[in-house]
């Protein structure tokens, strides 16, 4: 078996590790981390907020702070969910120095 890769081969394996390296920068983005977690954390609070007694709301000197609260979670997930698909982060671009060690 020979050890010798032809151009055809390298720039392949090189175009499948750019395409890997870009969908991990977008998995691992911090924007993905934080918008999912608002998100969710939105949508418990805000349920909350829907079904909260009057009591609950009285406590709180009759404001539904759940409801209020949940509803800028959503917001604020929504935003960084949105930034993220607007602005997406692109891959490194490796420097000369390192396209001449290949």
């Amino acid at each position: 078996m020979s050890d010798h890769y032809s151009d055809r081969d390298v720039q392949r394996e090189v175009t499948e590790l750019e395409q890997q390296s870009a969908t991990a920068t977008r998995l691992f983005d911090i924007r993905t981390i934080i918008g999912g977690l608002f998100v969710v954390y939105g949508v418990i609070v805000t349920l909350a907020g829907l079904t909260a007694s009057k009591a609950e709301i009285a406590k709180a000197q009759g404001v539904n702070i759940n409801l209020w609260t949940g509803l800028g979670m959503l917001a604020l997930g929504i935003f960084f969910l949105l930034w993220l698909w607007l602005r997406p982060l692109a891959p490194p671009v490796p420097s000369p120095d390192e396209e001449r060690s290949l």
